[in-house]
C-alpha cells in the first residue's frame, strides 16, 4: 500500500509543486530525470531546485539515484499529491477520509465535496509494470512508457468508459479525473464476495448482474475482468466497478472475454449456492444470448 499523502498538502508550497511537476515532465522521456534539466522543466532557479529537492526527498515524494548522472524520479506518493492538489483546486474534493479498499492495482479512499465520494488511485505498473504493460494496450509512440504513464492511461480509460456507460449501465457515477486518479460516486452495499444472499435472492441477483453485462454489451463494452470482487450488492440492486481493462465489442477477443466474464460469474454462484443454480444453466449459453441480444432472464436461457 502506498502511503496516504493528503496530510502533506498543507506543508507543501507552490514551488514544491513546480519541482514535482518538473520531474513529472522529465519522466516523459526517461525514468530518471537529470538534475541539470530540472531548472528548465520546473521553471525554477538552480538554487531553488536544490532547496525544493531537499524538501521533496525528505517527504518521500521523489527518489534520487546516481548512475552515470544524478537523476531524480517521482515516487508514487509524489504523483498522488500532484493529482490530489489538482482535484482540490478544481473543487472536485474538499476533504480526505479513510481507506475504502486497497488492492494490487488501486487504492480507494473516501473523500468529500458536497457529499461523500470515492477517490481511486490507479497503481497499475507500480510493482508489476512489465506484466501489466504486456496485457494492456497502454503504449505510446511519443512518450517514455513507465509506471506513471501506465497508471494515468488506466485512469483515463476507466473514466472515459464510465462516462459512456453511466447511467444506462449500473456503474459508479464518474465525477472527476486527474492523472492516475478518479473521483466517483461512493457505492452503497457490500461486495458480492462478502454477501450472503437469502435463498430467494440468489437467482434474482444473478439475473440482475447478467442484465448489466448485457446492457454494457449493448453500449459497446465487455468488462473483461468480471468477478465477485468487482460487484457491489445493495437493496437497490447491483453495481459493477473496475473497468480499466474493458474492451469494445468489436475487439477481436471480445466474445472470448464475454464468455470468460460470464463463466466467472455463473461459476461463482454455482460454487456458493449450488442448490439454487440450475444444472442446465450454462455460461456459454448465457454469453451467446447476451451477444446476440436475446437475453431476457437466466431462467429462460
Amino acid at each position: 500500500m502506498v502511503r496516504n499523502v493528503a496530510g502533506l498538502l498543507p506543508e507543501l508550497e507552490t514551488e514544491d509543486f513546480y519541482l514535482l511537476s518538473g520531474v513529472e515532465q522529465g519522466m516523459r522521456f526517461s525514468e530518471w530525470v537529470q538534475r541539470e534539466k530540472l531548472p528548465k522543466f520546473s521553471s525554477l532557479t538552480e538554487e531553488e531546485v536544490d532547496y525544493r529537492l531537499e524538501r521533496c526527498l525528505k517527504r518521500g515524494l521523489v527518489e534520487k539515484k546516481t548512475i552515470q548522472y544524478e537523476g531524480y524520479t517521482l515516487q508514487f506518493e509524489g504523483y498522488d499529491i500532484l493529482a490530489l492538489r489538482a482535484l482540490v483546486e478544481q473543487d472536485t474534493i474538499s476533504e480526505f477520509g479513510s481507506p475504502l479498499g486497497v488492492g494490487k492495482e488501486s487504492d480507494v479512499y473516501e473523500v468529500k465535496s458536497y457529499k461523500p465520494h470515492a477517490l481511486k488511485y490507479h497503481r497499475e505498473g507500480y510493482t508489476n509494470f512489465r506484466e501489466v504493460h504486456k496485457e494492456r494496450d497502454y503504449t505510446s509512440d511519443n512518450e517514455h512508457v513507465s509506471w506513471m504513464y501506465t497508471a494515468r492511461k488506466a485512469a483515463e480509460r476507466e473514466y472515459d468508459i464510465l462516462e459512456e456507460l453511466y447511467p444506462d449501465v449500473s456503474v459508479p457515477r464518474p465525477i472527476g479525473q486527474n492523472r492516475h486518479a478518479i473521483v466517483m460516486e461512493k457505492m452503497d452495499g457490500v461486495e458480492l464476495s462478502r454477501t450472503k444472499l437469502e435463498d430467494a435472492q440468489v437467482l434474482g441477483v444473478l439475473d440482475l448482474l447478467v442484465r448489466e453485462v448485457a446492457r454494457a454489451y449493448e453500449e459497446g463494452y465487455v468488462h473483461a475482468d468480471m468477478s465477485e470482487y468487482n460487484v457491489f450488492v445493495s437493496e437497490e440492486g447491483v453495481k459493477v466497478f473496475d473497468w480499466p481493462q474493458a474492451v469494445p465489442t468489436d475487439h477481436e477477443n471480445a466474445d472470448e472475454f464475454l464468455r470468460r466474464d460470464l463463466t466467472n460469474i455463473v461459476g461463482y454462484f454455482r460454487r456458493k449456492y449450488p442448490k439454487h443454480v440450475p444444472d442446465e444453466l450454462e455460461s456459454d449459453d448465457v454469453a451467446e444470448s447476451v451477444a446476440d441480444g436475446s437475453f431476457e432472464t437466466v431462467t429462460d436461457v
